[in-house]
């Protein structure tokens, strides 16, 4: 066991060492043939260890990101292929299968379509090569959403077991990818720029679009097919939809195996029960009453059956409350003359005639917009009122843009 221990320990420091030559400017072919000498086989795990120490080391990420094309090229044909035991990412469905499935229709859609385009136009003058590959890579713009399922889906769960590096260094890359192919969308559309400079630059962004693919395939979705549980591809795949997907949608909804369910949604019970849990997210009780107090507005619930449960506390109050109203009946909190309006914006939310009613009114130098919202459960039940108070004079008076960060 030392011995194998010692011999990761030291392929790790081969790896980094080759990574660093590459850094101070050595050539690709000087570190394969070292390479070709010195290391047998690359797990994406080991990939992701090196990239992490490096960037622990004090290397920064926008260093890595730089070296990321280039060692990816190294490993080429050197990674090993790791799957798990069970071959649930091949299941129609899977996240890792629909990953796949996209990033065959994204090959196809260079190889097939793309590349051709870009080698007929060589031959060709005027200006109906800029429109034909114009469509196609707006076509190819559906990446942005392969890219956001990527960073949003997978990335959270990759940093919850301390895999940091990879995600920040792949997020990058994919920036990068997304601001080349909006470059080419551009000039193609401009028409300003020659020809030649057009084409070098649609060859170049599908180049590294094949890159990605390479680096998804190979290191990606090996890491965290060997690391996230059931119940995380199951909270992964029911949030696919939201975001979309990319030249390709799955036809069928994937479920984990029937023995796996166990381990599904285990998050409250790790969690504890001091946490409250949401659609999207938990947090704790103190966290809630005092964001809700942060807030730049004032709220108001009040229960189904006309009950005051709750009002916020911000340090800019609009409407004075005192704690004493809590469980007293809505229609005992305003004054006798005005009571039957807000009874009657309670009954139009109840019953559904309304989902919300909007009042907008002067009070000394504020502009308060008053909003009433029914708040109903999944179902479409009636569970009470909110009721959202707001100063938008401040709003009002907003011109123009502000883009940065003042002192």
């Amino acid at each position: 066991m030392s011995e194998l221990i010692n011999n990761r320990e030291y392929r790790q420091k081969v790896l980094k060492e080759l990574i660093m030559e590459l850094h101070e400017g050595k050539s690709v072919d000087e570190v394969k043939a070292r390479f070709a000498t010195l290391i047998e086989g690359v797990s994406a795990t080991e990939i992701s260890e090196m990239e992490q120490t490096l960037i622990r080391e004090g290397m920064p990420v926008e260093e890595v990101q730089r070296l990321c094309d280039v060692h990816a090229a190294v490993f080429k044909g050197s990674i090993e292929e790791i799957h798990r035991p069970e071959n649930e990412a091949e299941i129609p469905g899977h996240p890792i299968h629909t990953f796949r499935q996209e990033n065959r229709a994204i090959e196809a859609l260079i190889n097939e379509r793309i590349l051709p385009a870009i080698e007929a136009a060589k031959s060709r003058d005027g200006k109906e090569y800029a429109d034909t590959l114009a469509g196609l890579f707006e076509e190819l713009w559906q990446i942005d959403k392969h890219y956001s399922r990527k960073e949003n889906l997978l990335f959270p769960y990759m940093e919850k077991y301390g895999i940091t590096a990879p995600p920040k260094v792949m997020w990058g890359v994919d920036d990068e990818i997304r601001a080349e192919l909006k470059e080419v969308l551009a000039l193609l559309r401009d028409g300003s720029a020659g020809k030649e400079v057009i084409l070098e630059k649609a060859a170049a962004a599908v180049g590294r679009v094949n890159e990605m693919i390479f680096k998804e395939e190979n290191i990606l979705f090996p890491m965290v097919l060997e690391t996230l549980t059931q119940g995380e591809w199951m909270e992964i795949e029911e949030a696919s939809d939201e975001i979309g997907y990319c030249l390709y949608k799955p036809a069928v909804r994937w479920l984990p195996a029937a023995q796996d369910e166990a381990e599904e949604r285990t998050a409250e019970k790790e969690l504890g029960t001091e946490y409250v849990h949401f659609d999207a997210g938990y947090m704790l009780p103190e966290e809630i009453n005092a964001m809700l107090n942060t807030l730049p507005i004032d709220i108001t619930f009040v229960d189904k059956n006309g009950q005051v449960k709750y009002f916020s506390q911000g340090e800019e109050r609009i409407f004075a409350r005192p704690k004493t109203i809590i469980g007293r009946q809505v229609s005992n909190c305003h004054p006798p003359a005005s009571v039957h309006i807000v009874e009657g914006i309670v009954a139009d939310l109840m019953s559904g005639k309304k989902d919300h009613e909007d009042f907008w009114i002067k009070m000394g130098d504020k502009y308060v917009y008053i909003r009433y919202f029914a708040v109903r459960n999944a179902k479409g039940e009636y569970l009470g009122t909110v009721e959202v108070s707001q100063n938008i004079k401040p709003i009002q008076e907003i011109t123009g843009e502000k883009r940065l960060v003042e002192d």
